[in-house]
C-alpha cells in the first residue's frame, strides 16, 4: 500500500505540469462546491440569527382558539381551560431540551398605566420569579423579584430600559411609583435584555413580533394580576431552550406536555401552541438550500470533466509504461497487484486535487464573502467528504486504465517499443 502511494507520488512529481493540468478539473469542481457550501452554511446561520437573534433561545407557548391566538384583553374567559400551575411549569423545565421555564400573563399597549401625568403605551406583564432569567434579562439597577414579593403580595414593579426611558427619561427609576389601574406599584429594579445581536426586521409580522414592545415593558408579580384584571385568566408559558437548534423540539414537547396536563386535546376548541421563530428561519433555510443545491449540482459537472481527464491521463500512463507492466508480469506480478497500483496512482492524483480544491474553495468563499458582504462558514464535514469523494472519482475513472494494464499480455507488452 505505502509502496504504491510512494510510486504514485514519484510519478506525479516526475510529470508535474501534466499532473497539475489533470487535477485542474477536480480542483475547480471541489473548490466550487466548497465555496457554495460555505456560503450556504453562512447564509443559514445569518437567517437564523436575523430572525431569532442570538442569546435568548426563548420559545413562547400561548393559548389558541381554533388555530388563532387568543386575545385575552378583549375576549371572555375561555371555558374548560384550567389555569396553568407551577407543577406544569416544573415539568416543562425538566425537559431535556429546556434550560428553564416561566409562567406569565400580559397586556400589550396597556393604557391604564401612568407615572404622574405620563401615560405608558408599552407592555405590562405579570411574571413569576423565573421570567427574567428565561428571557435573558439582567437587573442593572436595583433588584429583581424576591420570593417574598410573591408570598407577601407586594405591589412592586420592574421596568426595562425602554420603559424607563419613556416614563422617567433620564431619572433614576428606583423608588418611583407607577399607577396601574387604581393601584400604586413601587419600582424596585431596572432590567436590560442581553442580546449578542439583534434580529433583523423585514416584514410587518416581524415588526409586530419584535417591535410590539418598543415602548418598553413593565413587570409585576403574576399574583398581582387579579388585582389589575381578572381571576382565573389563562397563563402563557415561556421556555429557554438549551440551544437555538433545540428551540423547535423544545416548543413541540412543551406544547404537548401542557395540553395533556390541562386536558386540552384534539376535540377542544382551545389548545396551547408554541410560537417558535426558528421554524420560520428553517423554512427560509430550506428555500435557500433548495436554490443553492442547484448550484452544487452544476459545479459537480466539472468533477465529471475532471474524472474524464484522469481516465485519459491514466490511459496515456498505461501506454507509456507498457514495457514496465510486461516486465512485472513476466517476473510473476499478479493482475490484482498491477490493478491496485494503477488505482492507487489515480486515487492519489485526485485526492491531491481534492485537497487543493478544498483550500481553493475556502479562499474563494472568503473572497466572495468580502466582496459581497455575504456571511460564510466553513463546513469541516463537507471538506472531508469532498476529499473522500475526489478519491472515489480517481478509483472509478481509474478503473478502466488499471484493468487494461492488469489484463495486458506480458509477451506483447515486452515487444512494445
Amino acid at each position: 500500500m505505502f509502496e504504491n502511494v510512494k510510486l504514485a507520488l514519484q510519478g506525479i512529481w516526475s510529470h508535474k505540469m501534466r499532473s497539475l493540468l489533470t487535477m485542474l478539473g477536480i480542483i475547480i469542481g471541489i473548490a466550487s462546491i466548497i465555496s457554495i457550501v460555505s456560503t450556504i452554511k453562512g447564509t443559514n446561520e445569518q437567517i437564523k440569527q436575523n430572525l431569532v437573534g442570538s442569546g435568548t433561545n426563548a420559545v413562547t407557548v400561548t393559548l389558541y382558539e381554533n388555530d388563532s391566538p387568543m386575545e385575552l384583553a378583549w375576549s371572555a374567559l375561555p371555558s374548560g381551560v384550567p389555569v396553568m400551575t407551577d407543577a406544569v411549569r416544573s415539568q416543562v423545565a425538566n425537559l431535556d431540551e429546556v434550560e428553564d421555564a416561566s409562567l406569565f400573563r400580559e397586556r400589550t399597549y396597556v393604557s391604564e398605566l401612568f407615572y404622574q401625568n405620563t401615560a405608558f403605551s408599552g407592555t405590562l406583564r405579570g411574571v413569576d420569579i423565573h421570567y427574567l432569567n428565561v428571557n435573558n434579562y439582567s437587573v442593572v439597577v436595583g433588584r429583581g423579584f424576591l420570593p417574598a414579593d410573591f408570598k407577601q403580595y407586594r405591589q412592586v414593579a420592574i421596568v426595562d430600559t425602554d420603559a424607563a426611558q419613556s416614563l422617567f427619561l433620564k431619572e433614576n427609576p428606583i423608588g418611583k411609583v407607577l399607577e396601574i389601574g387604581r393601584t400604586a406599584y413601587t419600582v424596585v429594579g431596572l432590567a436590560e435584555q442581553k442580546r449578542t445581536s439583534e434580529p433583523v426586521i423585514n416584514t410587518l409580522e416581524d415588526y409586530n413580533l419584535y417591535m410590539g414592545e418598543s415602548g418598553g415593558t413593565v413587570f409585576v408579580p403574576v399574583n398581582q394580576w387579579p388585582n389589575l384584571y381578572r381571576y382565573e385568566e389563562p397563563m402563557s408559558l415561556c421556555l429557554k431552550a438549551r440551544s437555538t437548534d433545540a428551540m423547535t423540539r423544545a416548543g413541540q414537547r412543551a406544547t404537548k406536555l401542557v395540553n395533556k396536563a390541562l386536558g386540552l386535546g384534539e376535540k377542544s376548541d382551545y389548545k396551547y401552541q408554541s410560537n417558535d421563530i426558528s421554524q420560520q428561519a428553517r423554512k427560509l433555510q430550506e428555500l435557500s438550500n433548495a436554490t443553492n443545491m442547484q448550484l452544487v449540482w452544476i459545479a459537480s459537472i466539472s468533477l465529471l470533466v475532471g474524472g474524464i481527464g484522469v481516465m485519459n491521463i491514466m490511459l496515456v500512463s498505461v501506454t507509456e509504461r507498457t514495457r514496465e507492466i510486461g516486465l512485472k508480469k513476466a517476473i510473476g506480478a499478479q493482475e490484482s497487484r498491477i490493478l491496485f497500483q494503477f488505482l492507487t496512482e489515480a486515487a492519489v492524483l485526485t485526492s491531491l486535487g481534492g485537497i487543493l480544491g478544498v483550500i481553493a474553495g475556502i479562499v474563494m468563499a472568503k473572497v466572495i464573502s468580502r466582496l459581497t458582504e455575504t456571511p460564510m462558514a466553513v463546513s469541516i464535514p463537507a471538506s472531508v467528504l469532498a476529499v473522500v469523494f475526489s478519491m472515489l472519482i480517481g478509483v472509478v475513472f481509474g478503473l478502466l486504465p488499471a484493468y487494461k494494464a492488469a489484463r495486458m499480455n506480458p509477451i506483447e507488452a515486452l515487444r512494445r517499443e
